[in-house]
């Protein structure tokens, strides 16, 4: 559950020059700038105060509800875009916002109300007919979905995602051939979707062309190892009769999802069959410890502990079975044996009994020929190797478990994090190395980037927290907030002018990048130069922060772009090129002072790459991976450096070793670019 955003009002006022009137244009920038690197928590205090300055604004209202939208507080986030839609009933990203809240709350026929008015306005935006198709596949209205989706197609013919959606509810339908013929027109505009092959397998194997389906899955793990792909194709093995392969497949596919129970319950079958009971039975308890009412899971387990002579055990499981199915002869027969086993004959004659008479009343009735047992058979239909999760019938406990039918959708469209600046949300490379108080886990997992003078300068404590190298920034909860709001009135009061005021500019040039107020850090950072030129921690923070800052102004420019196609932008180009000197000539300077700190190269590195300066950002990456050789970040994107070269060979040799290194992102590239 969302935390309770508290309002700091003392802090914002101290950090923004005890002004007397709130600066909201400034706040809406920096806020937009701490949702564009979200840093949610830390948008919705600055949204919040220009709301409490000028209440009748819609965007701050649209902007806290985006921002509440990706803490999960969808109801929030649909309180606020209803505010906004209120204030301005004709903005689209209002109403497509506020139906995405409504989605995820389960409020499908309201979501529908919202993409129908916001398609009033924009009546050729994919992403909402998109939403719109999703909408009534949700509610099962697939007549609905397939219209949309055909408009879709209609206005984009090369958007996938339309083609996908529709073939899966063609298979909702029944109608295989169709969703046939979507798959193929999907793959030859896009033959690396992992998921047009994998649902084209299902079809496959829907038709019981096994060795098609195979191949298919093969492919989609090529290009995306996931465990459903796997379970899949285990199913798939084992229709072949390769019973071994779909056990492999069993375990590779919970050695990536350990807590899929599907995996877990078809394994223990498979491990059953083979007589390897006792690992069986350990995928039976994970099963049931994680649903105790799987009453089926505890049969096989029963039929299971009676094998391993654990009769006291199997009896217990077998009162559970015929609690739940009292109608369920076989497990009389089960716990009658139980109980012979275990010298209680008595008992185990009134368990036969009860079978006995129910066998004598079912030979009555058909020789009445009242066939009333009719709802105790087996109703397989044509496959009778499976059963769906949802069907509970006891009598299939030793079938494998396959997933309810279900649209295995695109997801639902949301451009909204691109949409905060209009920025292209393709970034290739990995992110810059930034100086901060804060790491997340990231990828390569909890890694420590170590250098000598950030040792040193943490021992003398003379920066209020502990400083770290870092590509995985952590947004700040709000205990942090609060804190870096009270430091950069802390550290104002100790400038005097004396030899240490560089580090207290520093320190205070920190705490406006942490609550991404880009330009006062730059400042800040800039008067530490001034103060002390040796001081190379405030070249690389600066270079850093104006990066970021750049990347907004290229998506604002982006966005200009996309609304006035004709507009001319040489201005701008210039603009960008000459902020990336700048950035360029800081990270300089730190390598003068620092030559041995890696993560300036490799901050020079992306700067040359952004600049398509390939072969100078190769040789900035090949230094910062002699400092640092295990640097998986230089790895990954030297790799991505040389494809763009077109030396695919090193750039998937590089991309493998960034993968071995722990950044495993770079195997979806290699397969790729590896043909």
């Amino acid at each position: 559950m969302l935390k309770r955003v508290l309002p700091i009002v003392l802090s914002f006022c101290l950090a923004f020059s005890a002004k007397a009137q709130v600066n909201t244009d400034h706040m809406m920038r920096v806020g937009r700038n701490a949702l564009f690197f979200n840093d949610y928590v830390l948008s919705i205090q600055y949204f919040s105060q220009v709301i409490s300055a000028k209440p009748y604004m819609a965007e701050p209202y649209f902007y806290r509800g985006l921002a509440k939208y990706y803490l999960d507080d969808f109801t929030g986030a649909e309180a606020d875009c209803s505010e906004a839609i209120l204030r301005n009933p004709f903005v689209v990203d209002c109403y497509q916002m506020r139906g995405l809240a409504r989605i995820n709350q389960g409020k499908y026929a309201d979501a529908v109300s919202d993409y129908r008015k916001a398609l009033k306005h924009a009546p050729e935006d994919e992403g909402l007919w998109h939403n719109l198709a999703l909408c009534y596949i949700h509610q099962k209205l697939y007549d609905d979905a397939i219209g949309v989706l055909d408009t879709i197609v209609h206005i984009v013919p090369s958007y996938v995602a339309a083609l996908n959606m529709r073939a899966q509810v063609y298979i909702q339908k029944e109608d295989t051939m169709a969703a046939l013929d979507d798959l193929e027109a999907s793959l030859k505009i896009n033959k690396y979707d992992s998921e047009v092959y994998a649902t084209r397998a299902l079809v496959y194997l829907q038709q019981k062309r096994y060795e098609e389906a195979d191949k298919d899955l093969t492919y989609a793990i090529l290009l995306n190892p996931k465990s459903s792909y796997y379970i899949n194709r285990a199913l798939t093995r084992y229709n072949m009769q390769e019973l071994r392969g779909a056990m492999a497949d069993y375990d590779l596919a919970l050695s990536i999802d350990p807590n899929n129970l599907l995996g877990h319950y078809n394994r223990g079958l498979l491990r059953a069959q083979v007589g390897d009971d006792n690992r069986a039975i350990e995928d039976f308890d994970f099963v049931i410890d994680y649903e105790p009412d799987n009453t089926i899971a505890v049969f096989n387990r029963a039929l299971l502990l009676v094998q391993t002579g654990d009769y006291a055990a199997a009896e217990t499981d077998l009162d559970r079975v015929i609690d739940e199915y009292p109608n369920f002869l076989y497990g009389y027969q089960c716990r009658a044996d139980v109980r012979r086993k275990q010298g209680r004959v008595r008992e185990a004659e009134q368990d036969e009994l009860v079978v006995l008479r129910a066998q004598m009343e079912e030979q009555n009735r058909l020789l009445a020929g009242n066939d009333n047992g009719a709802d105790e058979k087996e109703n397989d239909g044509a496959d009778n190797t499976t059963r769906k999760e949802s069907d509970k019938n006891i009598k299939k406990y030793k079938k494998l478990v396959v997933a309810d039918d279900t649209v295995v959708e695109e997801g639902f469209s949301s451009a909204y994090r691109g949409k905060v600046q209009n920025r292209n949300v393709y970034v290739a490379l990995q992110p810059l190395f930034a100086l901060t108080y804060y790491n997340k886990v990231s990828e390569v997992g909890q890694i420590v980037h170590y250098h000598r003078y950030l040792e040193s300068i943490n021992r003398s404590r003379q920066l209020p927290l502990h400083l770290l190298v870092t590509a995985s920034e952590q947004a700040l909860d709000e205990e942090q907030i609060a804190y870096h709001f009270e430091d950069i009135d802390k550290q104002a009061r100790r400038f005097d002018g004396g030899d240490e005021e560089a580090i207290h500019y520093f320190a205070r040039g920190l705490d406006f990048y942490l609550v991404q107020d880009l330009s006062a850090a730059i400042d800040d950072f800039t008067a530490a130069i001034v103060a002390d030129g040796s001081l190379w921690l405030s070249y690389y923070s600066r270079a850093v922060a104006r990066y970021k800052q750049t990347e907004l102004e290229r998506a604002d420019v982006a966005g200009k772009e996309a609304k006035v196609a004709d507009t001319p932008n040489d201005f701008m180009v210039d603009a960008r090129l000459t902020d990336y000197q700048l950035i360029l000539a800081d990270l300089n300077k730190a390598i003068d002072l620092a030559p041995d700190f890696a993560y300036s190269y490799y901050n020079r590195g992306n700067v040359l790459s952004q600049l398509k300066d390939y072969r100078a950002a190769v040789v900035s990456y090949d230094e910062a991976i002699a400092l640092e050789p295990n640097l998986a970040e230089a790895y990954y994107n030297r790799g991505l450096t040389y494809i763009f070269l077109g030396e695919n060979a090193k750039g998937v040799a590089d991309l493998s070793k960034a993968g071995e290194l722990g950044l495993y992102s770079a195997y979806n590239l290699i397969k790729r670019f590896a043909e």
